[in-house]
C-alpha cells in the first residue's frame, strides 16, 4: 500500500465517539475548502459503521449547506432511520464549528437476484494505452498559487488517464463530455464496504468540472468560483477501486449559475458499477471585475 493510499484509508477511518457518532479528519489536497469527496466518504463510512448486518449500500443523496474548515474536525452524527426486512437507512449529519455543514440519506439493501440490465460502456482507448499527463514544468507550477499546486500534484491516491485530455489552466470550449480511467495508485484489501466509501470519495473528482467545458473556463481561474451543491451516487455492481475504472462524464445544463453533471462508471469488463449526479454552483465574472461572491 502506498503512503497516500494508507493516508486515505486512515482518512475513511473514522473515531468513533459514541454509538452513533464519529469524528473525521481532514486532509487539504488543494481544494479552498475541505474536499466534497472527503465528505462523502467520511459520511458513508460513519453510515456503515451502524449497520447491524452486512447489507451493502446501494444509494447515497448529499447536500452540501457550508463550506468545510480543512483545519478542524467534523462530527458525524447517523441517525438509524429505519431497518427493514430487507433495506435500511441511515441519516447522517455534518457539524463543524456547531453548524451542519453537510447532510445525507444512505441506503442498504439485503443481497437479492432479480432483473438485470445495463447500457454499453463506451467505447474508448484502454487504460494501458493512454499515456500519463506529462507533469507541469516546475516554473510554470511555481507561478501558481501554493494550493492549486497541491492540486496538480500527481502523488496523490489516485491515478487518473484522460481519454481526452484538456489543458485546465487555458481551457477550450468544448462540448461537455469527457472520460477518464482511475484507480487507487496501490492495493487495498477485499473489504467492499471500503471499496464503497473509497469510490464516494473519487466520485466526486472531475464531475462538476465537465459543466464548464462549453463555456471554455475552468476550476483554476481566479474569477471564477465552484462548489457543489448536490450529490448522488448509486451502487449498481460489485468493483475494486485498485483496478482500472472508466467515468464516462456528461453534463445536459448549465443555468442560473449552476451546473449539472452526470456520471457512469465501469470496470474493465465493460460492467456498469455505480452511476453519479450533482449539480454545483458556478459563478465566472470577466477578470477585471469584483471577485466572486461565497456562495
Amino acid at each position: 500500500m502506498t503512503p497516500p493510499v494508507s493516508e486515505l484509508i486512515d482518512l475513511l477511518s473514522l473515531e468513533r465517539l459514541e454509538d452513533n457518532l464519529f469524528r473525521g479528519q481532514s486532509r487539504d489536497i488543494g481544494t479552498k475548502y475541505v474536499f466534497g469527496g472527503q465528505v462523502l466518504g467520511q459520511a458513508l463510512s460513519a453510515a456503515q459503521a451502524t449497520m447491524a448486518s452486512p447489507r451493502p449500500a446501494h444509494s447515497l443523496h448529499a447536500y452540501f449547506l457550508r463550506a468545510g474548515d480543512v483545519e478542524a474536525p467534523i462530527v458525524y452524527d447517523v441517525d438509524r432511520t429505519r431497518d427493514g426486512g430487507s433495506f435500511s437507512v441511515r441519516r447522517v449529519t455534518a457539524i463543524q464549528h456547531g453548524k451542519v455543514i453537510f447532510f445525507c440519506a444512505a441506503s442498504f439493501q439485503e443481497e437479492e437476484p432479480g432483473a438485470e440490465h445495463q447500457l454499453t460502456m463506451p467505447e474508448v482507448p484502454a487504460p494501458e494505452d493512454i499515456e500519463p499527463q506529462d507533469p507541469l514544468p516546475a516554473e510554470v507550477l511555481a507561478k501558481l498559487p501554493v494550493k492549486v499546486q497541491r492540486w496538480l500534484d500527481r502523488s496523490g491516491p489516485f491515478e487518473f488517464r484522460h481519454v481526452y485530455p484538456r489543458d485546465e489552466l487555458k481551457p477550450p470550449k468544448r462540448p461537455p463530455f469527457q472520460q477518464m480511467w482511475f484507480r487507487l495508485t496501490g492495493p487495498v484489501g477485499d473489504a467492499p464496504a471500503l471499496h464503497r466509501a473509497l469510490l464516494a470519495y473519487a466520485s466526486d473528482f472531475q464531475l462538476l468540472g465537465t459543466a464548464t467545458f462549453p463555456h471554455g473556463i475552468s476550476y483554476y481561474q481566479p474569477n471564477v468560483q465552484m462548489a457543489s451543491l448536490d450529490h448522488a451516487l448509486w451502487f449498481h455492481r460489485p468493483f475494486r477501486v485498485d483496478d482500472w475504472l472508466l467515468y464516462s462524464l456528461d453534463s445536459p445544463s448549465a443555468q442560473g449559475a449552476r451546473g449539472l453533471a452526470r456520471g457512469q462508471i465501469f470496470d474493465r469488463a465493460g460492467r456498469l458499477v455505480a452511476s453519479t449526479a450533482q449539480e454545483g454552483m458556478i459563478r465566472a465574472r470577466p477578470l477585471d471585475a469584483a471577485p466572486v461572491q461565497a456562495a
